[in-house]
């Protein structure tokens, strides 16, 4: 069953903050809460499923959603892509979890740990902008990935 994981929007370019499910009932009250919730399941185990007959697991994903000016609940910005979600591929999923290590993923986790390792002046990047220059392997490799999502999901 899939579990919701809610979180507030920060500052441009600070993380989003998880809040408890009690936090949204706070922040937009009970009714409004409770569609977000389960607006966000549904959308997820019906992608979810689809993903599974194409081989590809959705390990975790995030949606956006606001309100139009009839108070009426939107789901925005970008949906299901590598960008906002974490796809597995099946094969090799059972070994990974065995092993207690993360399956291969389609998403952008391979530009995050490029991002840990690179050193500017021998010292760690300190999450500042700007950010530095990826190498055109990295993009190239990232690219790749998402677009073997994309051929797996759609083909």
């Amino acid at each position: 069953r899939a579990i919701f994981t809610p979180a507030a929007k920060a500052a441009a370019g600070e993380h989003d903050e998880n809040i408890s499910y009690d936090r949204v009932v706070e922040i937009v009250g009970p009714k409004l809460a409770q569609q977000i919730r389960e607006t966000s399941i549904a959308i997820y185990e019906t992608a979810a499923a689809i993903a599974l007959t194409k081989g590809m697991i959705i390990a975790d994903t995030k949606f956006e959603f606001g309100l139009d000016e009839k108070g009426t609940l939107v789901l925005m910005d970008e949906v299901l892509t590598p960008d906002s979600s974490r796809y597995w591929p099946v094969e090799g999923y059972e070994q990974a979890l065995a092993d207690g290590s993360n399956p291969p993923s389609y998403d952008k986790q391979f530009v995050r740990d490029w991002l840990e390792a690179v050193r500017i002046n021998g010292k760690p990047w300190d999450k500042t902008p700007p950010a530095p220059r990826l190498p055109k392997d990295v993009i190239d490799k990232t690219a790749a990935k998402y677009r073997e999502a994309l051929e797996r999901l759609t083909g």
